[in-house]
């Protein structure tokens, strides 16, 4: 507060009773377009303004003989509430029925309606609720903030030199006393960065030079909204940032990060130190080289910097405001270094900075600094001008051309494995050619398969197993070539994931096919039986209409959202942020259980069928059993547990190499459990060659071998003659054990 004079008049906001020297004094209060002016000469003093809080503030009652609503009116000290009695109660309203009904905060209401509650205690504002169909109050907005900060966010519009130490003392002794209540609340937290963006606005605008004292409180208030209590708010704050569909964008964070920037270039030309719980700053007059370790995480080297005055602020806790994403958009790296924000009076065009790791298992450093202009003005990580120069041990060395603020972002997880990538390609390969050989073992014996209606479900089921997982790894590997190449191709790679989903649950789907074939040809639930197109109808409905529909669900509910692939470029279901590869997983696993429960039930009927066998059929029963035992369980099964593990337990690189080896062999799986292990796929490819062999031998009068004769051996077996698939059609169940 100044002195009147006929040129000016002083404009001012105060929390606190206070005296001055016997002068005359103008005084102007402003709120909204109201001015209250008050000159006075000696003692002037300055009241705090009532906080009068109304509960409801606007209720629908519904109308009721003895209903009573009550109505309660307070003010902080030394004020006193007077309630007028009033007649006055509202004319009645004929309104549609009403749905929304005793909600203690927003009272009832009907479809439509907009309620109005006040804000909690020591607070202003308001809560708003729209009535729903289904009688619940959604839509709910939060708009309350403390009292203190709502005043002070009122006395920042009005800023001047003189008044502006006091405030920031005002400031950081609410953020410190009220820290609970600041961090829990985006609103708080919003209002005070609001705060902090007058402050450097009057510091810049006005030429005011920062004190360290001043400094000491801003750098006290800005720890505050950086501590690890205050993440959650921070997550709130910037995804509401990022979904905002207004044209201007405007991020706290980077709000946040600039107003500091801009307050810090208000510093005194001193040197000194400042240290807080969260937030270490150095200020130098250098001339020539610089080098400095800054709380032990971060050190500077300036190999040429001149005459300068360098400002350092290092931030313990910065990367639980600043969100992660970098110039491509993507939020799959972590901040993994200490922020530190750099500053000088002349340029600087060479400098470097070691970082020490915060965590070691991440990998792939990228240096960068923060780009406010990104994003339509949301701001985010760039790299250009920087570069990383080495990475050993537990810290990391970059290089940049400017100064600004400062980083470090690393990937959770190694995409770059050399062991993980040798296994997936081999074994990927090996499964494509396994996959090729089924299906040609197949399409040689088909002919002799159709003769039997359960043999010919059987091989359907294989075939069809075969294909899907076939389609899906040739997916697989056209998202890999998508994930590697230099350019990113969204919709390529969502398109690519919606493939890859589709055709491997197809997989475990056409296993439900063959799981439930074994249990009706074991159980006999039908006694007449299905027949051929209706099994036939039945299995292509569940093989590939059920994956199609929860492959159309997934891509419908997160593709809008831009989370149904991860950030990462990897072409495959969402985990982190919408979960989308539940869509897979749980059908997968469902399947894999079910599947075991049909395997205990036909064990159960199978052993009590061999009570009554003969002995000669044992071994056989034995054998069928195993055989679908390995194909039904223990391998697709295993192969999606170890998928789950690496979810649970994603720095585990153990589980990663066990989950591509399984993963990447299952098409090796199908063709030894499906198809090479019955004895009767191998006695007609015996059959085949033997016939080869023969023709051979009768037109060139010399015994040739062939290639096959592995499986000729097979399937002859131990004085055994031929055993093929020539058997009569009206054998159903006893059949299907004999393949």
């Amino acid at each position: 507060m100044e002195p009147a004079t006929p040129s000016s008049v002083t404009r001012v906001d105060a929390l606190m009773t206070f005296q001055m020297m016997i002068r005359r004094y103008e005084c102007k209060l402003r709120q909204g377009q109201s001015v209250f002016r008050q000159i006075a000469r000696g003692i002037f003093t300055i009241k705090e303004r009532p906080l009068i809080q109304v509960t409801p503030i606007r209720r629908k009652v519904k109308c009721e003989n003895g209903k009573q609503v009550e109505l309660q009116c307070s003010v902080q000290s030394p004020y006193k509430v007077t309630l007028k009695n009033s007649s006055d109660a509202g004319e009645p309203l004929t309104t549609p029925d009403l749905v929304c009904l005793n909600d203690r905060d927003f009272g009832d209401g009907s479809v439509g309606d907009r309620a109005v509650a006040p804000c909690r205690q020591d607070e202003v504002g308001e809560r708003t609720a729209v009535c729903e169909r289904n009688g619940d109050w959604g839509n709910r907005l939060d708009n309350c903030i403390l009292r203190q900060v709502e005043e002070l966010l009122e006395q920042s519009e009005f800023l001047n030199s003189n008044s502006l130490p006091g405030f920031l003392e005002r400031l950081s002794s609410v953020s410190v006393n009220f820290t609970d209540e600041v961090v829990e609340s985006p609103n708080n937290i919003n209002a005070i960065v609001q705060i902090l963006n007058n402050v450097a606005n009057a510091s810049s605008s006005l030429l005011i030079t920062i004190s360290q004292n001043s400094m000491t409180d801003v750098l006290l208030t800005v720890g505050v909204l950086t501590t690890d209590e205050a993440k959650d708010s921070w997550i709130f704050l910037n995804s509401n940032a990022t979904e905002s569909n207004s044209s201007e964008a405007e991020s706290a964070s980077s709000t946040l990060l600039s107003s500091l920037e801009t307050i810090t270039r208000a510093l005194l030309n001193d040197s000194f130190d400042i240290r807080t719980p969260f937030i270490l700053l150095n200020k130098t007059t250098i001339t020539g080289t610089f080098s400095a370790d800054f709380d032990s995480t971060v050190v500077i080297d300036i190999p040429d910097g001149g005459s300068n005055n360098i400002t350092v602020i290092t931030f313990a806790s910065m990367d639980n405001v600043l969100p992660a994403r970098d110039e491509k958009n993507t939020s799959f790296n972590v901040i993994n270094g200490r922020v530190v924000l750099v500053q000088s009076s002349d340029p600087i065009n060479n400098v470097s900075f070691t970082f020490d790791i915060i965590n070691e298992t991440l990998v792939n450093p990228q240096c960068v600094f923060w780009n406010f202009s990104l994003f339509d003005g949301l701001g985010g990580w760039d790299n250009e001008g920087c570069e990383l120069v080495s990475n050993v041990g537990e810290n990391v060395t970059c290089n940049c051309n400017h100064l600004t603020s400062f980083s470090m972002l690393m990937s959770p997880n190694s995409l770059d494995d050399e062991v993980l990538a040798l296994i997936t390609y081999i074994g990927v390969g090996i499964s494509l050619c396994s996959l090729v050989i089924c299906l040609i073992i197949e399409a040689v014996i088909w002919r002799k398969i159709r003769k039997n209606n359960t043999s010919y479900l059987r091989h359907v089921s294989i075939v069809n197993i075969a294909v899907s997982l076939l389609i899906a790894d040739i997916w697989f590997i056209i998202g890999a070539a998508i994930t590697d190449a230099n350019e990113e191709n969204q919709a390529a790679c969502v398109a690519t994931t919606f493939f890859i989903h589709y055709f491997y649950l197809a997989l475990f789907f056409w296993m439900l096919v063959s799981g439930l074939l074994l249990l009706y040809r074991t159980v006999s639930v039908f006694d007449n039986g299905l027949s051929k197109k209706s099994m036939m109808a039945i299995g292509f409905s569940l093989g590939y209409g059920a994956p199609l529909i929860i492959a159309i669900i997934t891509i419908a509910v997160t593709e809008p959202s831009d989370v149904y692939t991860p950030r990462n470029r990897v072409c495959w279901l969402n985990w982190h942020q919408s979960r989308a590869l539940l869509g897979f997983v749980i059908p997968a696993l469902l399947i894999v259980l079910i599947n075991l429960v049909i395997l205990i039930v036909v064990i159960y009927k199978m052993l009590r069928r061999r009570a009554a066998a003969a002995q000669a059929d044992e071994k056989h029963v034995l054998v069928v059993i195993a055989r679908c035992m390995a194909v039904l369980t223990p391998f697709f099964g295993l192969t999606w547990g170890l998928g789950i593990g690496t979810l649970i337990e994603p720095d585990n690189r153990h589980i990663h190499i066990a989950f591509a080896l399984f993963n990447s062999l299952q098409g090796f799986f199908i063709l030894v459990f499906g198809t090479l292990l019955d004895k009767k796929v191998r006695s007609e490819i015996a059959v085949k060659t033997d016939s080869r062999s023969r023709t051979t031998t009768a037109s060139n009068g010399v015994s040739s071998s062939s290639g096959l004769d592995f499986f000729r051996n097979l399937g002859r077996g131990r004085g055994r003659g031929r055993d093929g698939y020539n058997v009569s059609s009206n054998d159903s169940s006893t059949s299907f054990i004999n393949n």
